[in-house]
C-alpha cells in the first residue's frame, strides 16, 4: 500500500483483497474456512506482523466480514487489536506518511472499528455457490479465437467497440486468429474453476484448424485465469478439437505446474494470458525447450509444436 493512501480501500492490495474475498465469500464454508482460505492467498500479509500489508489484511478482511454480516471472532478481535496498539500508524509513519495524513488515517480506523464493532444485520442467509462451477474447458481442449493484431478481446466491455486500450486506440476489431489448447484445469476446493493454456506465441491471418495447429509452430506456456461464461462467448472462444496431453511431457518441456487456486480464488481472467503477438513481445518469451532462459522479464516457457506435450506424439 502506498503511503500517500489514508483510506481502508485507496491501495491497490485493499482493492485486490477485497476482490478475493468477495469471490470466497460465495464458497458454502464457515467462516474460519473462509479466513484460512484468505490467510493461504496472502500468507506474508496475513502471518507476518513485519509484513507492510499485516495490518490492511487484517483491517479489511475484519471490515468486509462486518459488512457482510460474516461472524468471525479471529478476523474481528485481531484487527481491533491492530487498531488499538497503533501497529497500522506506526508502520505507515515507518513507510513515511506524514502527521496530517497520520491523522485523516486514525479518523479511518475509528470507522472501521464502529462498523467491526456493529456488523451489518443480515435479513437473508449469505448467498453462496450451490454447485461446483462449471468446467467450460477441460484439459486436452484445442480452442481458437479471434484477435485484433494479436490482442484478444477484453471480455469486461459488452460493447466491443469500447474495447480500445486507451482513449486514442481504434475500438477492437477481428484481424487475426490465436489457438490454445488447455494443458491443466481444475477446481479450487471443489468449487472455482480455473484453467491453464498453452497458446501460439503469434497471431495468424486464417482461423486455424487441427492439422494447421500439428505444424512446427511455437507455443507459449500460460499462468493459470478463470472465466465466465459470459466472457467466454464475449472472447469468440470456439473449441475445435481434443488431445492428450501428456503431463510429463508439459512438465519436462514447460516446468512444473501448479494448481491455479490462487487465480481461481482471486478471480483472475484468463484473458490476462490470451494475447499474443505481434501485441505480446518475443522478449517475454523464452528459448524453446530451455528453462534456464525463464527469468524475470523473460516469463513464458515455449515449445515448439505441440508433439513436445502430447500422449501420441
Amino acid at each position: 500500500m502506498g503511503v500517500w493512501a489514508t483510506g481502508l480501500y485507496a491501495g491497490d492490495f485493499a482493492l485486490d483483497l477485497r476482490s478475493t474475498l468477495g469471490a470466497v465469500a460465495k464458497l458454502p464454508f464457515d467462516s474460519g474456512r473462509l479466513l484460512d482460505i484468505l490467510c493461504q492467498s496472502e500468507p506474508a500479509a496475513a502471518r507476518n506482523p513485519e509484513d507492510s500489508d499485516h495490518a490492511t489484511f487484517w483491517l479489511v478482511v475484519a471490515d468486509q466480514f462486518a459488512k457482510r454480516g460474516i461472524e468471525n471472532d479471529r478476523a474481528r478481535e485481531t484487527a481491533l487489536e491492530i487498531i488499538d496498539s497503533g501497529s497500522d500508524l506506526k508502520m505507515l509513519e515507518k513507510l513515511g506518511m506524514q502527521p496530517p495524513d497520520l491523522r485523516k488515517r486514525k479518523k479511518v480506523l475509528e470507522e472501521v472499528r464502529q462498523r467491526i464493532l456493529a456488523p451489518q444485520l443480515k435479513t437473508s442467509p449469505r448467498e453462496v455457490l450451490k454447485a461446483p462451477q462449471p468446467l467450460l474447458m477441460n484439459t486436452g481442449d484445442v480452442l481458437v479465437y479471434p484477435t485484433f493484431g494479436g490482442r484478444c478481446r477484453n471480455p469486461y466491455f459488452v460493447d466491443q467497440n469500447n474495447d480500445r486500450m486507451g482513449t486514442a486506440a481504434a475500438p477492437w476489431q477481428a484481424d487475426s486468429w490465436a489457438a490454445m489448447v488447455i494443458v491443466d484445469s481444475g477446481r479450487a476446493f471443489d468449487f472455482l474453476t480455473w484453467y491453464r493454456p498453452l497458446t501460439v506465441a503469434h497471431a495468424v491471418p486464417e482461423k486455424p484448424t487441427l492439422a494447421t495447429l500439428h505444424e512446427d509452430m511455437l507455443w507459449k506456456l500460460g499462468r493459470p485465469g478463470t472465466s465466465s461464461a459470459s466472457h467466454f462467448k464475449r472472447m469468440g472462444i470456439e473449441k475445435i478439437a481434443e488431445v492428450a496431453i501428456d503431463r510429463e511431457k508439459v512438465i519436462k518441456s514447460l516446468g512444473e505446474m501448479r494448481p491455479g487456486i490462487s487465480a481461481a480464488v482471486s478471480d483472475i481472467s484468463l484473458a490476462n494470458q490470451l494475447s499474443v503477438g505481434p501485441y505480446s513481445s518475443k522478449a517475454r518469451l523464452g528459448e524453446p525447450g530451455n528453462l534456464a532462459s525463464i527469468k524475470p522479464g523473460r516469463p513464458f516457457p515455449t515449445v515448439i509444436g505441440l508433439r513436445q506435450i502430447l500422449t501420441d506424439a
